[in-house]
């Protein structure tokens, strides 16, 4: 299947790069970081702004291979020296801070009305995304190195 197929042609492409390219930097100069840049952009040109974007299935596809870019791009600045070296915090205390969050956020979930499953599937995504987000932050001010 093509782009076109799929509701995303050129005109969408270029909207969708132009306006990261206006408000990475932006953002950037801010003291803000390019997370929240790229999500003003997708905010900008979606459903609830210019309103370029309204299908949900290309809504969809364009947030999958962003978040697989994402990833990727922080798969790149870790060095396996480093995980090493902070083995114990990762898998001891990293652990527990993403089982305690998800924990809470499935009682948030439940309380809401939503059953355990839903509840913990959006808690266990919420906390595992705003990990990598925090990560891709501490890496844009140099700050992965340091100890507190």
């Amino acid at each position: 299947m093509s782009a076109t197929q799929h509701g995303m042609d050129v005109p969408h492409i270029v909207a969708l790069l132009g306006a990261a390219v206006v408000a990475v930097p932006l953002f950037k100069r801010l003291g803000l970081g390019s997370v929240l840049g790229y999500l003003a952009a997708g905010l900008a040109i979606g459903k609830f702004g210019l309103g370029l974007f309204s299908d949900g299935q290309t809504i969809l596809h364009v947030a999958e291979l962003g978040v697989v870019i994402f990833l990727f791009v922080i798969g790149l600045e870790m060095k396996p020296s480093h995980l090493w070296y902070l083995r114990r915090q990762i898998f001891g205390l990293g652990s527990l801070q993403v089982v305690i969050a998800a924990a809470l956020l499935t009682a948030v979930g439940m309380a809401f009305g939503f059953s355990w499953q839903v509840s913990f599937v959006g808690a266990a995504g919420f906390v595992l995304t705003s990990t990598a987000i925090v990560m891709s932050v501490l890496g844009e001010r140099n700050e992965l190195g340091t100890s507190s």
